[in-house]
Protein backbone atom coordinates (compact mmCIF):
# COMPACT_ATOMS: atom_id res chain seq x y z
CA UNK A 1 0.00 0.00 0.00
CA UNK A 2 1.21 3.26 -0.50
CA UNK A 3 1.85 5.91 1.73
CA UNK A 4 -0.41 8.96 2.05
CA UNK A 5 2.01 12.00 2.29
CA UNK A 6 0.23 13.81 4.19
CA UNK A 7 -0.33 17.85 5.09
CA UNK A 8 -1.18 20.13 7.17
CA UNK A 9 -3.64 21.76 4.91
CA UNK A 10 -3.94 26.07 4.74
CA UNK A 11 -2.78 27.44 7.70
CA UNK A 12 -2.20 30.88 8.85
CA UNK A 13 1.19 31.80 9.27
CA UNK A 14 0.81 32.13 13.09
CA UNK A 15 -1.08 28.55 13.06
CA UNK A 16 2.28 27.38 11.08
CA UNK A 17 4.69 28.78 13.99
CA UNK A 18 2.51 27.62 16.44
CA UNK A 19 2.88 24.01 14.64
CA UNK A 20 6.49 24.60 14.05
CA UNK A 21 7.68 25.50 17.56
CA UNK A 22 5.57 22.02 18.87
CA UNK A 23 7.29 20.28 16.17
CA UNK A 24 10.65 21.45 16.79
CA UNK A 25 10.11 21.14 20.97
CA UNK A 26 8.70 17.31 20.22
CA UNK A 27 11.71 16.21 18.05
CA UNK A 28 14.50 17.73 19.90
CA UNK A 29 13.17 16.30 22.77
CA UNK A 30 12.32 12.81 22.14
CA UNK A 31 16.21 13.07 20.11
CA UNK A 32 17.98 14.11 23.31
CA UNK A 33 15.66 11.46 25.67
CA UNK A 34 16.83 8.58 23.52
CA UNK A 35 20.23 9.65 23.35
CA UNK A 36 20.36 10.12 27.63
CA UNK A 37 18.53 7.18 28.25
CA UNK A 38 20.80 5.22 25.81
CA UNK A 39 23.82 6.72 27.18
CA UNK A 40 23.31 7.18 30.55
CA UNK A 41 20.07 5.26 31.63
CA UNK A 42 18.88 8.85 32.50
CA UNK A 43 15.65 10.19 31.00
CA UNK A 44 14.77 13.81 30.28
CA UNK A 45 13.10 14.45 32.97
CA UNK A 46 15.76 13.21 35.58
CA UNK A 47 18.67 15.33 33.43
CA UNK A 48 15.75 18.58 33.80
CA UNK A 49 15.79 18.28 37.63
CA UNK A 50 19.41 17.73 37.41
CA UNK A 51 20.15 20.97 35.08
CA UNK A 52 17.92 23.26 37.48
CA UNK A 53 20.16 21.93 40.41
CA UNK A 54 23.35 22.31 38.92
CA UNK A 55 22.61 26.06 38.74
CA UNK A 56 22.09 26.54 41.79
CA UNK A 57 24.61 27.31 44.40
CA UNK A 58 22.55 26.39 47.80
CA UNK A 59 20.06 23.67 47.75
CA UNK A 60 16.46 24.12 46.50
CA UNK A 61 13.12 23.71 47.87
CA UNK A 62 11.22 20.57 46.12
CA UNK A 63 8.31 23.10 45.17
CA UNK A 64 10.88 25.78 43.36
CA UNK A 65 11.80 22.63 41.13
CA UNK A 66 8.49 21.87 40.64
CA UNK A 67 7.51 25.12 39.25
CA UNK A 68 10.29 25.51 37.25
CA UNK A 69 10.58 22.15 35.47
CA UNK A 70 8.01 20.93 32.74
CA UNK A 71 6.84 18.45 35.46
CA UNK A 72 4.41 18.44 37.87
CA UNK A 73 4.82 18.00 41.59
CA UNK A 74 4.41 14.67 41.85
CA UNK A 75 6.65 13.93 38.88
CA UNK A 76 9.25 15.92 40.57
CA UNK A 77 9.02 14.01 43.55
CA UNK A 78 9.49 10.47 42.03
CA UNK A 79 12.19 11.78 39.56
CA UNK A 80 14.01 13.62 43.03
CA UNK A 81 13.46 9.47 44.58
CA UNK A 82 15.23 7.62 41.83
CA UNK A 83 17.92 10.53 41.70
CA UNK A 84 18.34 9.81 45.23
CA UNK A 85 18.51 6.17 44.65
CA UNK A 86 20.83 6.54 42.23
CA UNK A 87 23.33 8.58 44.71
CA UNK A 88 22.86 11.91 42.62
CA UNK A 89 20.89 13.90 44.66
CA UNK A 90 20.85 14.32 48.53
CA UNK A 91 17.58 15.46 50.31
CA UNK A 92 18.29 17.82 53.66
CA UNK A 93 15.73 19.47 55.55
CA UNK A 94 15.51 23.02 55.44
CA UNK A 95 16.51 25.25 58.11
CA UNK A 96 13.54 27.48 57.83
CA UNK A 97 10.50 25.37 57.44
CA UNK A 98 10.49 21.90 59.38
CA UNK A 99 8.01 20.62 56.90
CA UNK A 100 10.06 20.99 53.86
CA UNK A 101 12.93 19.70 52.25
CA UNK A 102 15.39 20.89 50.25
CA UNK A 103 17.72 19.61 47.31
CA UNK A 104 21.15 19.30 45.97
CA UNK A 105 23.28 17.46 43.39
CA UNK A 106 26.33 15.33 44.73
CA UNK A 107 29.21 15.52 43.91
CA UNK A 108 28.23 12.40 41.50
CA UNK A 109 25.25 14.05 40.64
CA UNK A 110 27.70 16.67 39.17
CA UNK A 111 30.00 14.38 37.33
CA UNK A 112 27.03 12.67 36.11
CA UNK A 113 25.07 16.08 34.88
CA UNK A 114 28.29 17.45 33.20
CA UNK A 115 28.67 13.67 30.92
CA UNK A 116 25.44 13.68 30.44
CA UNK A 117 25.40 17.30 29.61
CA UNK A 118 28.26 16.53 26.76
CA UNK A 119 25.44 13.97 25.37
CA UNK A 120 22.82 15.95 25.18
CA UNK A 121 25.14 18.76 22.99
CA UNK A 122 26.28 16.03 21.00
CA UNK A 123 22.94 15.09 20.06
CA UNK A 124 21.82 18.64 19.13
CA UNK A 125 25.28 19.32 17.13
CA UNK A 126 23.81 18.22 13.64
CA UNK A 127 20.00 18.79 14.31
CA UNK A 128 19.88 22.06 15.97
CA UNK A 129 23.74 23.49 16.48
CA UNK A 130 25.30 23.22 12.89
CA UNK A 131 22.00 23.95 11.16
CA UNK A 132 21.23 27.53 13.17
CA UNK A 133 23.66 30.69 12.70
CA UNK A 134 24.22 33.05 15.37
CA UNK A 135 21.21 35.43 14.03
CA UNK A 136 18.97 32.29 14.18
CA UNK A 137 19.77 31.83 17.91
CA UNK A 138 18.81 35.27 18.79
CA UNK A 139 16.08 35.46 16.88
CA UNK A 140 15.00 32.27 18.69
CA UNK A 141 16.18 33.74 22.05
CA UNK A 142 14.02 36.88 21.32
CA UNK A 143 11.27 34.87 20.51
CA UNK A 144 11.00 32.78 23.99
CA UNK A 145 11.85 35.96 25.83
CA UNK A 146 8.56 37.15 24.65
CA UNK A 147 6.50 33.85 24.77
CA UNK A 148 7.70 33.83 28.53
CA UNK A 149 6.41 37.22 29.77
CA UNK A 150 3.60 36.67 31.96
CA UNK A 151 0.42 37.03 30.55
CA UNK A 152 -1.41 40.76 31.57
CA UNK A 153 -3.74 40.22 34.04
CA UNK A 154 -7.80 40.56 33.00
CA UNK A 155 -9.26 43.69 34.62
CA UNK A 156 -12.83 44.30 34.89
CA UNK A 157 -13.27 46.39 31.44
CA UNK A 158 -11.36 42.86 29.66
CA UNK A 159 -14.36 40.56 31.42
CA UNK A 160 -16.69 43.30 30.01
Amino acid sequence: MARTDLTLGELSTRDHAFYGLVWAGTTLSALVDQALTRAHDLPLSWFEVMLWLNGQDEPVAASDLGAKTLLSRSQVSRVVDALRARGLVERAPSPVDARSVRIALTADGRRAFAEADATRRAALAEVFDDRLDEADIAALETVWAKLKQPRPQEGPAARG
